[in-house]
């Protein structure tokens, strides 16, 4: 289907818009997307639903405005900033679409890439279509270069094959929205759970464009634990990987004792070297604490998982999807 042509969608769309203080881009999302769906896939059915992740600017004022003006646009507002994977899990809960499109509200997620995706997935051909970036081009080098490390460790490591520059940016029909909730843990990482639930996937590659306005909520440091999460939801390797070390460094003593005691017996001389101990004890001492973190991250995890605590808290939500939630849980 050319760019330009328009077509007549009969599926019901949700399209689920995590947002965490976008009040400086939700009205041009919003004006774009509802652009895309009422004129490019003549859409008579489809539901806008923003979810607040607990937002410390006005989004949530925007959001609820928007829901009473235009009735395809609903919104739900968490009690506090619980994360980007809480936001898109309870999204996936409170979509009623035969089709869900996840995707982000600062238009680096172009909404005409919709069209595509459904076009693709009224083939019957697909379950999940997913997009990836064509280049890092927008990104710094140091956080270009972290991004392809992380995409190498992880598809070495966890068993699954995430390709590399994956986007959390796909549209799923019913069986692989199910599918996805009912992986219920307390630590997700969602790039992975896409992956690891299999299902016919098609990948689109799309080019990303700047911000349309503010600044990404992902900083380094923010991604560098993020790469940490998806290692160890989908991996024991990093406690392996332990063992192994400590494996090596047995056989590194060995080896020393063996040659201590044969330069002993070669010259007469017995070995010595205050900082030679020293080294040694240091490097033992920061190993085994190395060790013992990777078993605490695990260890951590478990714990989270086993309190078995909400993965987010409902503040608000428009009047529509009240109809479908537990008011018990309301704050």
């Amino acid at each position: 289907m050319g760019e330009g042509k328009y077509m007549k969608a009969e599926k019901k769309i949700s399209v689920v818009v995590p947002c965490y203080n976008e009040e400086d881009v939700i009205l041009e999302f919003y004006h774009e997307l509802h652009r895309i769906m009422a004129e490019r896939l003549q859409m008579a059915e489809y539901e806008i639903l923003f979810v607040d992740d607990g937002s410390k600017d006005a989004s949530a004022g925007i959001m609820k405005e928007l829901s009473k003006k235009d009735e395809h646009v609903e919104f739900i507002s968490f009690s506090r900033n619980f994360g980007k994977e809480s936001a898109i899990y309870a999204g996936l809960q409170f979509a009623e679409g035969d089709y869900t499109v996840i995707m982000d509200a600062d238009l680096q997620h172009p909404p005409e890439v919709i069209v595509r995706m459904y076009e693709e997935m009224q083939s019957g051909s697909y379950d999940m279509i997913a997009t990836r970036r064509k280049d890092r081009l927008t990104d710094t080098k140091l956080r270009s270069f972290g991004a392809q490390l992380f995409y190498k460790i992880m598809n070495k490591i966890s068993g699954i094959n995430m390709g590399n520059n994956a986007m959390d940016f796909r549209m799923l029909n019913g069986k692989a929205k199910r599918a996805i909730l009912s992986m219920g843990e307390y630590n997700r990482f969602s790039k992975g759970i896409f992956e690891w639930v299999g299902f016919r996937t098609c990948w689109l590659e799309i080019e990303i464009p700047d911000r349309k306005a503010g600044k990404s909520k992902w900083s380094l440091m923010k991604l560098f634990h993020y790469s940490l999460e998806g290692c160890m939801a989908f991996s024991t390797l990093p406690l392996a990987l332990s063992s192994l070390i400590g494996f090596a460094l047995c056989l590194i003593a060995v080896f020393m004792i063996i040659v201590m005691i044969l330069q002993t017996i070669v010259t007469g001389v017995e070995g010595s070297g205050y900082a030679t101990i020293i080294c040694t004890i240091l490097l033992v001492g920061g190993v085994q604490l190395f060790c013992i973190g990777i078993l605490g991250q695990y260890l951590a995890k478990a714990y989270l998982e086993v309190k078995q605590r909400p993965k987010f808290l409902v503040q608000n939500l428009s009047e529509k999807k009240r109809n479908i939630y537990d008011r018990d849980l309301l704050v």
